[in-house]
């Protein structure tokens, strides 16, 4: 008989781990999924088509429900998995697949536990970040680890760059895992909590530029909010600016954006010139 499962997705590293359990014969009985926000843009794959062209049962709930709970219960899963779902699963549903429950996480645990891991990774400046796959425990992405792969993040990567290569590594990761899980011989790491931290959510408002921040720092803002995330933002002649692409120059500047016959430019905190290579008016 195949391993049976239960499966909260959503985005595109719901599609790609869905789309690989399927693809390793588990049987899926249900897929719990988000209804889109339409003040959301969606820029990403959709779990409940894929689930839905398959021909599975799926919920798409704003949330753990008692519904989800009755049918879990009545279902008695091997496993749950969880990828990229945005809620936390309460601690009393972990119990209910005998095999175990797992989460997909987008960075290298134990950093950047919580929120956003993509986005601030790069507004950090790391150089790298990946996928962790890992058994959920009772404090949010704390759980051991049963895998995970890197992914570079390049000096003028964006986002959407970074995470398109998270969701490969999301893939990856699960692929090589599963034949350990189904067969009982994965060997879980325990994490060193002590080292990494846990971030929350971001809001548009905290793309706003603070031109006092070194060219670096400003860089990174930029590109850890780029399209299709809100932007970085700032005033300009009295008017808003998203500022979506720059580069970093050993120039200098005096402080403040210009206009010039070189381009769109700006002077930053450390005297360092941020050349604007893309901005936009609203």
């Amino acid at each position: 008989m195949s391993p049976r499962a239960i499966v909260f997705a959503y985005h595109d590293v719901g599609v790609r781990c869905l789309a690989t359990l399927l693809a390793a014969g588990i049987q899926v009985d249900l897929v719990v999924t988000h209804r889109d926000d339409p003040a959301e843009n969606v820029w990403f794959a959709s779990v409940e088509r894929l689930a839905r062209d398959n021909g599975l049962d799926v919920l798409s709930d704003a949330g753990p429900s008692d519904e989800i709970l009755r049918r879990a219960r009545d279902l008695a899963p091997d496993f749950l998995f969880s990828f990229y779902y945005r809620h936390m699963l309460p601690e009393a549903w972990l119990g209910l697949a005998s095999r175990g429950a797992f989460n997909m996480h987008g960075s290298l645990l134990p950093r950047y536990r919580g929120r956003a891991p993509v986005n601030w990774a790069i507004l950090h400046g790391e150089a790298e970040t990946g996928a962790t796959l890992h058994r959920m425990a009772a404090k949010p992405d704390a759980g051991p680890i049963v895998d995970q792969m890197a992914v570079p993040i390049l000096p003028d990567d964006l986002a959407l760059d970074v995470f398109r290569k998270v969701t490969v590594a999301a893939e990856l990761v699960l692929h090589r895992s599963l034949p350990r899980l189904l067969d009982g011989t994965a060997k879980l790491t325990p994490q060193d909590l002590s080292r990494g931290s846990y971030f929350g959510a971001r809001t548009p408002e905290d793309g706003r530029i603070d031109w006092s921040r070194s060219a670096a720092e400003i860089h990174n803002l930029v590109r850890a909010v780029a399209p299709p995330y809100p932007g970085a933002f700032t005033m300009f002649r009295g008017e808003p600016l998203r500022i979506l692409r720059t580069r970093l120059t050993p120039r200098a500047a005096p402080p403040g954006i210009h206009d010039d016959d070189s381009g769109l430019h700006a002077g930053c905190g450390d005297g360092r010139r941020l050349d604007i290579l893309e901005a936009q008016r609203p």
